[in-house]
């Protein structure tokens, strides 16, 4: 059993806890007070950022490095209480209607309350609506049905439901026997998972790093600042541990690590890039390099933030992004070689 094998089932669990806990972008102190204990139950001391990250110090001298994930998701907020009681969404980062109507979800009150409900095309019945096939799904023509006795405006408002309330789809996480990994927000809490699983390794092995480790779990990620502040003074590189590209016209799959050569950004730092490939290459470790025509990621915000260092980009394939998301344990463990072997 090699050392990726080793920390699959602490990484898996780790990913089923924090999919667990709804957290979009503006919405994700439950996760990280989650993170902090994880972090501090492994012997750690993590530090909430100003931001409400989580930065980590994992150990070792000079050459600093700041290893990124992010557990903030995609998510909706409510933008209009209806007259006849359903409500109208904003999405929260990249949510596309078309991929969330039939979606059971949970509507968060300012107080704390919790609803549920389920995102539908208005007027949903097939055997009422004619033009049900023609409709283009978009926010304006999708909305929430609450799971509660309303049929006006002023009963949702009863509920203490406002315009902002936070709309957190379900998940639907399945691991399968074959090593199939299928839920939503595998983007980026699997790879967050990962990092745990590296932290765990350090520990648990007595690992003397060769460079200095920071962890960074950023929260606004999908909406485009993550990364922008809390780089420590010392850090010269940054490496975004976060979901790889698998679709048309790119070689990974999701059994394989990714190392993005280039995104929508522009091109990583070519001497990250080419160790990445070589230790790669020289680990047997299966991997792709592609282009990611429509990505951005915590590395490209912090540089766009004015940090100097080099960048780079992995993580497990992933297939149908920024909707229902599928990758398998095999690229997990593809992630976390590489992690191993170009950390230390």
């Amino acid at each position: 059993m090699n050392q990726a094998e080793k920390y699959m089932d602490y990484m898996m669990e780790q990913l089923q806890n924090l999919l667990s806990i709804d957290s979009p972008s503006g919405f994700t102190e439950k996760v990280t007070a989650y993170l902090v204990e994880e972090y501090t139950r492994l012997g750690y001391h993590p530090q909430k950022t100003k931001k409400g990250g989580v930065l980590t110090d994992l150990g070792g001298e000079g050459n600093a490095i700041l290893t990124m994930a992010h557990v903030d998701t995609l998510g909706a907020m409510v933008a209009e209480i209806k007259d006849n009681g359903r409500l109208k969404l904003t999405n929260v980062g990249g949510l596309n209607a078309n991929n969330v109507e039939t979606e059971n979800c949970r509507i968060y009150t300012l107080d704390g309350k919790i609803y549920e409900g389920t995102v539908q095309l208005m007027d949903a019945s097939i055997h009422v609506n004619g033009k049900y096939q023609e409709t283009e799904r978009t926010f304006d023509s999708v909305e929430v049905l609450l799971d509660a006795p309303v049929c006006s405006k002023d009963d949702v408002k009863k509920l203490g439901i406002s315009n902002g309330s936070f709309v957190c789809l379900d998940p639907r996480t399945r691991i399968t026997e074959s090593g199939y990994i299928k839920s939503r927000f595998l983007d980026d809490k699997l790879s967050t998972a990962i990092l745990l699983g590296y932290a765990k390794y350090v520990k648990d092995e007595k690992i003397k790093l060769p460079r200095k480790v920071y962890h960074h779990i950023t929260v606004f990620e999908e909406i485009g600042h993550g990364a922008c502040a809390s780089v420590p003074a010392d850090v010269e590189e940054l490496l975004s541990v976060d979901m790889g590209c698998v679709g048309q016209g790119l070689e990974c799959t999701e059994r394989q690590v990714s190392i993005c050569v280039k995104d929508s950004h522009g091109p990583y730092h070519m001497d990250v890039v080419k160790q990445l490939i070589q230790i790669a290459q020289e680990n047997e470790i299966d991997f792709a390099a592609d282009v990611y025509p429509h990505y951005g990621s915590d590395a490209d915000a912090a540089l766009m933030a004015g940090i100097d260092a080099r960048h780079g980009l992995i993580g497990p394939g992933v297939y149908a992004s920024h909707g229902y998301e599928r990758s398998h344990k095999d690229g997990v463990a593809a992630t976390l070689q590489l992690l191993l072997a170009y950390l230390g």
